[in-house]
């Protein structure tokens, strides 16, 4: 059971629920708070880097296919 807490796929799922957050999180600030251009930077930047590690657990992961 242990091990399944620790697990890529687990982990990617995990990823995956904290990059829509960012998503829905951006969209409020854009809306409630636009002047505040360095917060919504610093939140994409984050997604960005999200999005950029769920691409490298996804490519390991997914076996290559044959060329």
């Amino acid at each position: 059971m242990d091990d399944n807490l620790h697990s890529p796929q687990r982990r990617l799922i995990e990823l995956r629920i904290e990059h829509a957050d960012l998503d829905n999180l951006i969209d409020q600030a854009a809306q409630l708070r636009p002047q505040d251009e360095l917060g919504l930077r610093r939140l994409k930047k984050r997604r960005l880097m999200l999005r950029d590690l769920i691409a490298q657990i996804e490519a390991k992961l997914e076996p290559k296919e044959p060329a």
